[in-house]
């Protein structure tokens, strides 16, 4: 009978719970697509690393500075050839490979002298065409390469830059620059990771990457069948001795599932986390429909319980319609995930990146989709349903209508001011931390319980601050703006829900927009004290090469150049403490144009031989001025070098360097054997015109496209550029969190003009305009959509600016709050407001007078 009577009223009332059923399949369709694309991904690429992995591989080892020479522009590292014909010999072998391969060249498409391939992200892999046993790639045009002046790339890069076969195509890498004719094209068999390709024949990429026929940058192994990998690399390893690694099939895989692997987590939690906010959201929507289907059922409710239906049954009654909601929500949701997971692809295809094959739908998609929807369905409608069970038989003898709250609002305000209050001295207490550890603690747990304060607040906030947004409203808009402000304040509890999920949603976008404001800001401070030189020349990958820099020198109107290369290197401190690091090489005059935050000691101290640290990697190894480092860059490269100069901490320029003079490190490891600058620096002569050496230094850079040659106020144009990529992706990610808080404010009207059907009826039938009612219910969605952004706003400066207080000592050392970012958020809330009040308003002016007057 229960079950009986919860399917009829869930399907009477379907109508009433769509909106709350769209917000269920929007929220659970987000996490759907999110698992399914992440599975998808994951999948592909094992495959792809499956099928290039080699039995054994032989690699040189990497320093235990750094990750490698692609990362800084380092010398790349190399296996003698010899090492190829002692492995080729070696029992259990058929087939061994001399690969080469580097990240640090550039493609250049000479027609238009541009780069090709991508400009972030994915790398630039130029190497030697070598035919596996499982390659992963098969010539589909043209053929192979072959001699000195020939290239094959990629089918993606190909179309990308609208390059064909014969066309010319050049390679930019740190042995100089050279001329190819694209014999051929190759296409991925199985997916494209988003990178560039090209290839020309084993002894030109010896020559022209490696500047040596005699190298490799690995050896792959195949074996015979009559030994495992593992027995294969225990006798390699013998063979080969240190200073290589050698790694098994498996173990390939392995590392490059874990590369990948860290990546793709994180896109995944990261969306997770954005889906969760807007299930959050979607929760405060479900409240309020059926707190509210509750209140106009309460005549039924009270002849069910005058008919013998106990509390308990009540409750379970809803319970039950929550739960078939959560189960219809969470289908459709599951299956729109396929489609977002789709769409996720086809965006990743826009970015470079082919995932090619079927979606991969796992168990643990239907799993999840089904724990988050149906739980924080019958979550959400836990509390109406217990108000429910509290419905008196007598209930059904009088009208329905709005139960009374202020029973339970003196411990809603003790308890919302406790956990506010609460909430707010953990903020206070964050930004006033000096370890941003303890300040951020602090600030996480502050701000969720400023969030948990405002929401138990929300309905007590909603009678003043409406009243105070509504003042205005009955000599604007006469009898309709009066009707609005008291409409909104009719029920507390049902507008501060309402308001509560757009206000989670703003309250991210401008805790967000301070924080990346205070970034640019910041950033530009630190350039604009600290920074003297005219010019800043960087490279998208790979390093400035001997010739770059000889380009940038030749140049008129500069006074000087100052290079800066990064040196892997193995750290010992006094009392034998070993940390890999990196030794930061740069020319005398880097201190003529940088103002070195000085703690102790002096920056002239670098030009005698000495090193610098930074303030906390003193504090936090016991050292001082006039002590010791010992430094070991590998390879017999060793030198002890005093400690000159102690940097402040709190500038990203300087904060985890350790920088010498490159005639001091010059002394330990010979200039051939040292890597490309990852930066130059240029300052301009005296009496010359800045703006025309800067268009000079353009033009003698011109050749090599991967270059960006910019003054200071160009360099703070792409910071604030990247830090706008980033926020614009915060944006994005809140977009269904809010779009789900817009339907919220659509359901809340929609339900209440049903709910004031008899009302409406007799405000009509005394005079009250079809445009009347239209713009009373617009001002009433307006004023609870601004209350929800105005609460949303001061909870997301507070906790904006407690995060910049907590980040203030890591770089973030101005707070600049964006007025025009929050004056426009607070101008679309009341848009929002407007165009969510369009269909109940549309609706409740179609109302027939009569039959409105006689419904209830």
């Amino acid at each position: 009978m229960l079950l009986k009577t919860s399917l009829r009223s869930f399907f009477a009332h379907k109508g009433r719970m769509a909106l709350s059923l769209i917000a269920i399949v929007l929220s659970v369709a987000f996490v759907s697509g999110t698992l399914v694309f992440s599975n998808t991904a994951t999948s592909t690429f094992n495959k792809l690393f499956a099928a290039t992995a080699s039995d054994v591989a032989v690699s040189p080892a990497v320093p235990k500075g750094g990750a490698g020479a692609a990362d800084n522009g380092g010398k790349t590292l190399t296996v003698p050839a010899a090492t190829l014909a002692r492995l080729a010999g070696q029992p259990g072998v058929k087939t061994a490979n001399g690969d080469v391969s580097v990240q640090s060249a550039t493609l250049v498409n000479p027609k238009t002298n541009k780069a090709v391939g991508p400009t972030g992200g994915a790398p630039t892999i130029v190497g030697a065409w070598v035919p596996q046993p499982h390659s992963p790639m098969t010539i589909t045009s043209g053929s192979a390469p072959s001699g000195p002046k020939q290239m094959m790339i990629d089918a993606d890069t190909a179309k990308h830059a609208n390059l064909h076969l014969g066309d010319p195509i050049r390679i930019i890498g740190d042995q100089g620059t050279f001329d190819f004719t694209i014999s051929g094209i190759a296409t991925f068999t199985s997916t494209n990771p988003g990178a560039a390709l090209a290839f020309t024949d084993v002894p030109t990429a010896q020559h022209d990457l490696l500047g040596s026929t005699d190298s490799y940058t690995s050896i792959d192994l195949y074996g015979d069948g009559s030994k495992t990998d593992d027995q294969l690399k225990a006798e390699v390893s013998a063979v080969v001795g240190s200073g290589y690694d050698v790694k098994t099939a498996a173990e390939q895989q392995a590392d490059n599932q874990k590369s990948v692997g860290s990546f793709l987590n994180f896109m995944k939690y990261v969306m997770l986390g954005f889906a969760g906010i807007s299930l959050l959201v979607g929760g405060f929507l479900i409240i309020n429909t059926f707190s509210m289907l509750v209140a106009q059922r309460t005549r039924e409710i009270g002849l069910l319980r005058a008919l013998g239906g106990s509390r308990r049954q009540v409750n379970r009654s809803v319970l039950i319609e929550a739960l078939l909601l959560g189960v219809i929500g969470s289908t459709l949701g599951m299956l729109a995930g396929l489609g977002i997971a789709q769409l996720l692809i086809q965006l990743m295809k826009l970015a470079g990146m082919n995932l090619s094959g079927s979606l991969d739908f796992t168990a643990s998609v239907p799993i999840a989709s089904y724990l988050v929807g149906i739980v924080i369905t019958v979550l959400a409608a836990w509390i109406p349903a217990r108000r429910a069970g509290k419905v008196s038989p007598m209930a059904a003898l009088r009208d329905h209508g709005t139960p009374s709250e202020g029973a339970g609002n003196r411990v809603r305000m003790v308890l919302g001011v406790l956990v506010t209050a609460g909430g707010a001295a953990l903020l206070a207490a964050g930004a006033a931390a000096r370890q941003l550890g303890a300040g951020g603690s602090d600030l996480g747990l502050g701000l969720l319980l400023t969030l948990i304060g405002f929401v138990v607040l929300g309905p007590l906030l909603a009678g003043l601050v409406i009243r105070v947004l509504g003042a205005a409203l009955p000599a604007l808009f006469g009898p309709a703006g009066r009707l609005a402000q008291r409409n909104a304040l009719r029920n507390p509890r049902r507008t501060g829900a309402t308001a509560a999920a757009l206000m989670i949603g703003l309250a991210l976008v401008t805790g967000a927009s301070v924080v990346t404001s205070s970034m640019v800001s910041s950033t530009s401070s630190e350039i604009d004290k600290s920074v003297g030189a005219d010019y800043i020349i960087t490279v998208n990958h790979g390093g400035l090469t001997a010739p770059m820099v000889a380009a940038a020198q030749g140049t008129s109107g500069l006074a000087h150049i100052t290079e800066q290369r990064e040196l892997p290197a193995t750290f010992t401190l006094p009392g034998g403490k070993s940390l890999d690091e990196y030794v930061s090489a740069v020319s005398p005059t880097f201190t003529q144009d940088f103002s070195l935050p000085v703690s102790s000691g002096s920056a002239d101290g670098l030009a005698a031989g000495g090193l610098s640290v930074d303030a906390t990697f003193a504090k936090d190894n016991n050292l001082a001025v006039g002590d010791k480092i010992g430094i070991d860059y590998g390879k017999g490269h060793t030198q002890s070098l005093p400690i000159a100069l102690v940097t402040s901490t709190g500038n990203q320029i300087f904060d985890g360097h350790f920088f010498a003079t490159i005639g001091t490190v010059t002394q330990a490891v010979p200039a051939d054997q040292q890597p490309t600058d990852v930066a130059v620096f240029g300052k301009a002569a005296p009496g010359a015109d800045v703006e025309k050496t800067l268009t000079a230094l353009q033009n003698s850079l011109n050749a090599y496209p991967q270059i960006s040659v910019e003054d200071q106020a160009g360099y703070k144009k792409i910071v604030q550029k990247s830090v706008d990529t980033l926020l614009y992706l915060v944006y994005g990610l809140l977009a269904l969190a809010i779009m789900v808080a817009v339907l919220g404010v659509v359901n809340t009207l929609a339900l209440s003009v049903v709910e004031r059907t008899r009302e409406i009826g007799l405000l009509r039938a005394i005079g009250l305009s079809r445009r009347q009612l239209r713009r009373m219910i617009r001002l009433e969605s307006v004023v609870i959509a601004v209350f929800g952004a105005i609460l949303g706003t001061g909870l997301g400066l507070a906790w904006g600016i407690t995060a910049q207080r907590v980040l203030r000592n890591s770089g973030l050392d101005v707070l600049t709050v964006p007025v025009g970012t929050i004056v426009v958020v607070l101008l679309l809330s009341a848009v929002v407001g407007l165009l969510a009040a369009l269909l109940p308003a549309f609706r409740a002016g179609r109302m027939n007078v009569l039959a409105a007057i006689a419904s209830g």
